[in-house]
């Protein structure tokens, strides 16, 4: 039995349908986050089937409760890989959540797949933008969708508005959020509506690039 049974996803949206978004988790939190069900079901309610997942390293942490940090990035690629072998259908565009995303990022190459979605790209750590993880973007083939919060610490709005992009990668901020989206109570804008916002903008993309 693969590693990824039904046991190791979950599945929101239409059983039958002819979308697919894989969505892999954050380095800190797997596939059970609130985050990554409130988006997914929010996505699920455009008719898209939305698988989450968990990489090897996080199964662990949930079969014995103990912290670790996540794999290396081989494993972590493969991982995903398997994911889009077993689930993937002929119209799946693959993302996820921060480091997720960023291992989407790096699968372009894999046959099949229509497009890559990334929320919250961590583009360098806190406070260290001299370590910069997303040189490769300005040559991605596939079209991909960025989400970032405009004040993302991975990487903030007057950070990236002139960093060099693919012109297959669309950018679009996400107003007032941070890392995970959430605004400041003065913006005007609520954590629930920027999260609702991000989920359209997935679902217009997955059906425009599908």
């Amino acid at each position: 039995m693969s590693e990824f049974s039904e046991q190791r996803v979950l599945i929101d949206g239409p059983v039958s349908t002819e979308h697919t978004f894989i969505f892999a988790h954050g380095a800190g939190a797997g596939m059970e986050h609130d985050f990554m069900a409130e988006v997914a079901g929010m996505i699920a309610e455009h008719g898209i089937r939305v698988v989450r997942f968990n990489f090897p390293y996080m199964i662990k942490r949930a079969e014995d409760g103990k912290k670790r940090p996540p794999d290396r990035a081989p494993k972590l690629l493969e991982a995903f890989k398997e994911v889009i072998a077993e689930y993937g259908t002929e119209k799946t565009v693959i993302g996820g959540k921060s480091m997720g995303g960023r291992m989407a990022s790096h699968l372009a190459d894999v046959q099949g797949l229509k497009g890559i979605t990334c929320l919250g790209f961590p583009f360098h750590p806190p406070g260290k933008p001299e370590k910069d993880k997303g040189e490769h973007l300005g040559k991605l083939p596939l079209s991909t969708l960025i989400l970032q919060g405009e004040r993302d610490t991975f990487g903030n709005r007057a950070e990236l508005e002139s960093y060099p992009l693919s012109d297959k990668v669309t950018l679009t901020f996400i107003p007032d959020g941070d890392h995970s989206f959430k605004p400041r109570k003065a913006s005007g804008h609520t954590e629930i509506g920027n999260r609702q916002m991000a989920a359209d903008h997935i679902a217009a993309f997955i059906k425009e690039v599908c």
